[in-house]
């Protein structure tokens, strides 16, 4: 816990991710592995600063020996200063806002400026760069510019191996997000009915996140009904509820950087014939997800099954995706379990159990957090196990 009693990641959780993370980049054969963030997918920047950009973005440097530096836009500066692990702070062009100012009367940083604090000396270096999708150009050409010799390594995989098994710290913080979210979720409960509109609902929940100690959404936080039900990803609207409407839920809670979210249907009225069977089918099958997991077990064979699963069942058709993405930092972050996935799940690995059923009038999606155990798992947040059949006018 930090200095208010909340519950977080402590300084010291950071210095070691900074030295885990050399031991891997020497291991490549790394100089410097550089991470990139900005506002929307802060993860890996924040993983090792606890610094969330905004508006701006922002990188890290880190060295085999686990020495890091942050790296920020001119607006940042003071911002950082006072929210950033690490101690080492630059101010470079590159991580300006997209509205793209360009502060000539600025003395700002560079990255050989960066690297030679870290002690990073040589012409043909080792780059390793992660968050390579987030990298914008202006940070890519930035790096070549400052070194024309080195070679550019894709290093996403580094940041998947240090993030994919959660410390004690981590889990506390999800587990708490789950709590959270679970509260906002009974309070809609508790308020919606006909006529109100989805966007109602989400502020609803957004009060009771913000109420109750979380910092911010866990994501994007969605009530849809009816036909955007079979939005796999989408955002409220204005719609109003109707008497009969299934009402799709997902609601989430941040705790220090950790993105908690659960998903459950709703029904304004009674579940009857064929959606009915639908809905409920979905649950059955999150339930079935939830028991393959265990320590061991290789993602693959889990994502086979599950696809099987409905198959079997007749809804192959109404299969869109599933049946666990890992889940963190950002609510849906690597590893994925496909059916290309090879490796085998690990204690402390977490996921989310989202299963998600479309049709061509409607969608469910059933979802909750788990942390794999020696012998099954962990629900991180309540058991869901209920269909909320509500009678209101």
């Amino acid at each position: 816990m930090n200095r208010h009693g909340a519950i977080c990641i402590p300084n010291q959780e950071y210095k070691e991710r900074a030295l885990k993370a050399g031991k891997i980049i020497s291991r490549e054969g790394l100089d410097v592995l550089i991470v990139n963030s900005n506002e929307a997918d802060y993860a890996n920047g924040r993983y090792f600063s606890g610094f969330w950009p905004l508006f701006e973005r922002c990188g890290v440097a880190i060295t085999p020996d686990g020495d890091a530096a942050l790296m920020v836009g001119p607006e940042s500066r003071h911002f950082a200063a006072d929210r950033s692990r690490i101690d080492k702070i630059f101010v470079l062009k590159e991580y300006r806002e997209g509205a793209d100012p360009a502060y000539p009367e600025l003395q700002a940083d560079t990255y050989q400026d960066v690297f030679a604090a870290l002690k990073i000396t040589g012409k043909k270096l080792r780059i390793g760069v992660a968050s390579y999708l987030d990298t914008s150009v202006i940070i890519m050409e930035g790096i070549k510019t400052a070194f024309p010799e080195a070679e550019i390594v894709r290093a996403d995989h580094i940041m998947v191996e240090l993030r994919s098994i959660k410390s004690i710290n981590e889990i506390n913080c999800l587990r708490e997000g789950y709590r959270i979210a679970e509260l906002a979720t009974q309070q809609v409960i508790k308020e919606i009915k006909p006529g109100m509109t989805e966007l109602q609902m989400v502020g609803v929940a957004q009060r009771v996140v913000y109420e109750h100690g979380a910092e911010y959404e866990g994501l994007p936080m969605y009530v849809f009904s009816e036909a955007s039900t079979r939005h796999a990803i989408s955002r409220s609207s204005y719609r109003q509820f109707e008497k009969g409407d299934i009402v799709q839920l997902n609601l989430s809670a941040k705790i220090d950087g950790y993105s908690a979210a659960i998903g459950y249907p709703i029904v304004l009225g009674k579940l009857e014939g064929r959606r009915k069977e639908v809905v409920m089918f979905g649950l059955e099958a999150h339930r079935w997800t939830i028991q393959q997991v265990k320590a061991g077990v290789t993602a693959s064979d889990i994502a086979k099954n599950f696809y099987q699963y409905y198959a079997d069942n007749g809804y192959k058709d109404n299969f869109v995706y599933g049946p666990l993405h890992g889940t963190g930092m950002i609510e849906v972050e690597a590893p994925w379990v496909e059916t290309i996935s090879d490796y085998a799940l690990q204690p402390n690995m977490t996921f989310q159990a989202d299963t998600f059923i479309s049709t061509d009038t409607f969608g469910v999606r059933w979802e909750k957090g788990i942390a794999v155990t020696e012998n099954g798992c962990d629900i991180l947040s309540p058991e869901i196990g209920k269909l909320y059949e509500l009678e209101r006018v």
